[in-house]
């Protein structure tokens, strides 16, 4: 059984009669769900999630307010609940503790994102990890009558400011060409094979950062981003085309000395990690088009990155560093 789904059967055969007998007054106010970390509150788990951190369980969220009058007695309540339901039991690893249980909705958003709120700078906005505005928006909310949770997690559903997303696209495009169409093959000439793997690592993970960036949507925690892309619409050929990087061998045999100035001034098209990288970064220029995101129509992303900057309305953020964010 899935984590989200488990979790909210718990919540109906335990949580809301004990909400419902000790807590009636205060029922109308109670915000209860599985948003966090977690493979559970992504839908990605499965058999092997269930050795740590995963269990009947849940979230419930109220207000300062509430929280002061009724917070720790509601804590009490909810920790006496069965611990085993329907053959699971939870377990906690050493750092699981705090995923579930009555929390404050301000000390909910305020743990992830600084601010018991979205009210958020744009610079704010930009440094946060991107994994953590996954995990405030991720999961299920099964009640929220006062809607005091659903308002603030809305404001982050609607995704980044507009400035702030094109500005981590620009860093994106300027890292995805320093690495992936400028660096792999120059450590690839000089036979500096761990350099050239370490150079194609952050190119794959500026791509899988730069197609999250491009459909509107939040990067979970790295193990999970690939499974992420799963049913993205925009770029989703990119997903096959990276699996397909990772597991090519090294091209060590395409690289020979005697060429060395030739692929000084050309592309190298007989490695295949080549190939497939100016593939990938040919698709994106032509998404950054069709958002219209660039004027420029040529493949090396670097070139791309004034252009993109050049969106950004906001004077301060478009005078940062190319690559900040």
């Amino acid at each position: 059984m899935k984590g989200l789904e488990l979790s909210h059967k718990y919540y109906i055969e335990y949580g809301l009669p004990m909400i419902k007998e000790k807590f009636a007054e205060y029922e109308e106010h109670i915000a209860v769900g599985l948003v966090g970390p977690g493979s559970e509150c992504y839908g990605f788990d499965d058999t092997i999630s269930t050795d740590h951190d995963f269990g009947p369980s849940f979230c419930v969220w109220l207000t300062d307010e509430d929280f002061e009058k009724i917070g720790a007695e509601l804590n009490y309540a909810y920790k006496g609940l069965p611990e085993t339901f329907m053959g699971y039991k939870r377990i906690i690893s050493a750092h699981g503790d705090g995923r579930v249980g009555v929390f404050r909705i301000s000390d909910f958003y305020r743990k992830y994102t600084g601010k018991a709120d979205a009210s958020l700078t744009l610079e704010e906005w930009l440094f946060i990890p991107e994994h953590f505005l996954a995990e405030v928006t991720n999961g299920k909310v099964f009640r929220d009558n006062l809607g005091e949770f659903s308002k603030v997690r809305s404001l982050f559903l609607n995704y980044y400011p507009e400035d702030v997303r094109i500005k981590k696209i620009a860093a994106r495009a300027a890292t995805i060409a320093q690495s992936g169409q400028y660096n792999y093959s120059r450590c690839m000439r000089r036979t500096e094979i761990v350099a050239a793997r370490l150079s194609l690592d952050e190119f794959i993970r500026n791509t899988l950062s730069m197609v999250y960036l491009l459909n509107k949507k939040y990067q979970p925690f790295y193990k999970w981003a690939f499974r992420g892309m799963e049913t993205f619409d925009i770029l989703a050929h990119t997903r096959k085309m990276i699996e397909n990087l990772i597991f090519l061998p090294i091209q060590k045999e395409a690289w020979h000395k005697e060429d060395d100035v030739m692929w000084g001034h050309m592309l190298n098209m007989n490695d295949k990690v080549v190939e497939l990288i100016e593939s990938i970064c040919d698709l994106i220029v032509k998404e950054l088009l069709k958002q219209k995101l660039t004027d420029h129509t040529d493949s090396f992303l670097q070139n791309h990155t004034i252009s993109i900057m050049s969106r950004i309305k906001n004077d301060k953020i478009r005078a940062m560093h190319v690559m900040a964010g």
